[in-house]
């Protein structure tokens, strides 16, 4: 294993769609041979050739898809903050993509042909960082203080729902409240990104069914959930209710999924603040759980709780309106912006 490498920096600042990335001031102790290079992304970067990548097999990436809503094309951030254009490699991150080991192959790509990549303008949007999935299953109250602030119990299994994948939505893309809404919701949760088939799978199995992790914003509007009878799936899919993104990190770069710090805040007020350790119910556990119910398939989200500090958790309850501004990140994955608007 290459070892002795850490990275620190800012976070990335965003202003409106465009999220930039701090230049990162690099400690290292260097493996043996690779004095002049420094770990990025999966791959060890010359310092004196920014561009010759070496690949690092234990290590990740981070996959984006940058362009015009439904035009978006894929891409690999670098450690500059530059987007490389990989629609050459692939015409997209979708499931066949992640079926054919298209990471790995990827990886392996890169190395090659990473400085003749072209670069995405800067500024450019960020859509979601995989097409519109084939699923979108969320887990409920899997943060017991988060079920205390709901009035509910920890449930003695996960609770799954779904949310209609045409809920799908940008990270920085503006949420829509519904007409006669009353009660638009925030929760920033952690998202797993399925990589393959998964149906029946051994909890020991279930990280190597994972394709990478991201932010998700389970945006719900509370009446429709709760008051308006029937399964939460109501108050859950609405256009725009799924943010995600603003990139899928490889599992490979996390060092522990279960210790991530998270955070939401809404017109620049703190309204969440958790961490992926005081989940109920884990990673592993929920995949292999869901997969006994139903068969997850390359590309599905998977979202899995949020922490406390929901706007109907508040005394009294807070929802968002329209010119509201949401922010939210979770450790390693990255940050949303969300401005609100009106649904048409």
């Amino acid at each position: 294993m290459w070892g002795g490498l850490k990275a620190r920096r800012s976070p990335p600042t965003i202003t409106g769609t465009k999220i930039s990335i701090p230049a990162y001031p690099w400690t290292a102790s260097m493996e043996p041979g690779f004095e002049s290079s420094i770990l990025v992304f999966g791959f060890y970067v010359d310092k004196r050739n920014p561009w010759k990548w070496t690949e690092n097999p234990e290590a990740g990436m981070k996959l984006v898809r940058f362009g015009e809503p439904q035009r978006e094309q894929p891409g690999v951030l670098t450690p500059a903050g530059d987007i490389l254009d990989v629609s050459s490699f692939t015409g997209d991150y979708n499931a066949a993509f992640f079926e054919d080991d298209g990471i790995a192959n990827l990886r392996a790509w890169l190395e090659a042909r990473a400085k003749d990549l072209p670069i995405a303008p800067a500024g450019v949007r960020l859509g979601a960082p995989i097409t519109r999935p084939g699923k979108i299953i969320c887990v409920g109250l899997n943060y017991a203080d988060h079920a205390k602030e709901s009035n509910s119990q920890v449930p003695p299994e996960p609770v799954i729902f779904s949310k209609a994948v045409t809920a799908y939505n940008g990270p920085c893309d503006p949420i829509q409240v519904p007409r006669g809404s009353k009660k638009t919701d925030w929760e920033v949760e952690l998202a797993f990104i399925i990589g393959r088939r998964s149906k029946y799978v051994a909890e020991a199995d279930a990280m190597r069914h994972i394709a990478g992790f991201a932010v998700l914003n389970d945006v719900s509007e509370r009446e429709f959930q709760a008051e308006r009878c029937g399964q939460w799936v109501k108050g859950k899919s609405h256009d725009t209710f799924a943010p995600i993104g603003p990139w899928l990190v490889t599992p490979d770069e996390i060092e522990n999924v279960q210790n991530l710090a998270m955070r939401l805040d809404v017109n620049g007020q703190r309204m969440q603040t958790g961490n992926t350790n005081t989940m109920v119910y884990p990673v592993v556990f929920l995949l292999s759980y869901i997969s006994q119910f139903l068969t997850l398939e390359a590309g599905d989200v998977v979202g899995t709780g949020t922490p406390p500090g929901v706007g109907m958790g508040k005394k009294p309850p807070v929802f968002l309106k329209p010119g509201d501004v949401v922010e939210l990140s979770v450790e390693h994955l990255g940050t949303q912006r969300q401005e609100v608007i009106a649904a048409d």
